[in-house]
């Protein structure tokens, strides 16, 4: 018998149109990665290495990365250059090793707010 959490995400899916079959766990986290934007990250975070200090390297200057973000996911917005995205995820990726936000934290929630749909 199906636990009431697990009633619950099945009504979730089944309003939202979504269908996990039988999909397992492992099988979910090999499907839903995209190993060339990986790689496209990587190689760009190894040039950044060489440019601003490899991650963690003492005496590394801090950045302020936050405001480059933005920029770039605006600039993505209006061009459509996928480079920006995978320069926006090292940029997210650094700040979450690096960053020095005051209030910095992690703390999972699920605040209700969710990509809305473009099309169906």
């Amino acid at each position: 018998m199906n636990s009431v959490h697990d009633q619950l995400r099945a009504d979730v899916h089944r309003r939202a149109g979504v269908d996990l079959g039988t999909a397992s766990i492992a099988d979910l986290r090999r499907s839903e990665w995209s190993p060339e934007f990986e790689q496209l990250m990587r190689n760009r975070l190894a040039m950044g290495a060489m440019r601003y200090g490899r991650l963690h390297a003492v005496g590394k200057p801090a950045y302020d990365r936050v405001p480059s973000m933005a920029r770039r996911l605006q600039q993505y917005a209006e061009t459509g250059n996928l480079e920006l995205l995978v320069d926006v995820a090292n940029l997210c990726l650094l700040e979450f090793e690096e960053g020095e936000h005051p209030k910095r934290h992690f703390n999972a929630i699920d605040d209700g707010e969710h990509v809305e749909t473009k099309r169906t």
